[in-house]
């Protein structure tokens, strides 16, 4: 971003709190870009059995993460969560719990992560190359993003 989106002045770089914020180079205009993180759901699915992981299509062959989506305005992070598994796998998702929050700084987001138990035949959307059901003892986590939920929710099952 290069204009305020105020008033169309070009925007500067200024410290404020010691942290370089990009703001309105009109000194009587009050806009600053604070940057903050996005909010992104994420449902560890148990499907049949095991972890369903899916591939974006945008990603290597051989990478898979659990189902993740955007958070929309107004919505709450719960019916989100079953929103995007219905959306992206053509499933029937049950809330079973949270699992946690993890900051993934690379995209400057939020993630919050559930546990939700899917029944139904998978129908993948445009956004998924393909999918995969990893049995639960061989599901291994990740050590960054939504592998962090992975860990927790397998360490919550031991506990």
């Amino acid at each position: 971003m290069n204009f305020c989106p105020i008033c169309a002045t070009p925007l500067e770089t200024r410290l404020m709190e010691n942290v370089p914020r990009l703001a309105c180079s009109d000194a009587s205009c009050a806009y600053v870009h604070w940057d903050n993180p996005v909010p992104v759901v994420a449902a560890l699915v148990q499907y049949r059995g095991g972890v369903l992981l899916a591939r974006n299509v945008a990603w290597p062959e051989g990478r898979f993460s659990v189902i993740t989506g955007f958070l929309e305005k107004g919505e709450d992070p719960e019916q989100a969560v079953l929103r995007e598994v219905e959306e992206e796998l053509g499933l029937r998702g049950r809330l079973k719990g949270f699992i946690g929050y993890y900051p993934f700084y690379p995209q400057n987001q939020l993630i919050l992560a559930f546990d939700v138990e899917a029944e139904g035949d998978v129908a993948l959307n445009h956004e998924l190359a393909e999918y995969r059901v990893v049995a639960i003892d061989k599901l291994r986590p990740w050590d960054f993003g939504t592998g962090l939920a992975v860990r927790d929710w397998l360490a919550g099952r031991q506990a």
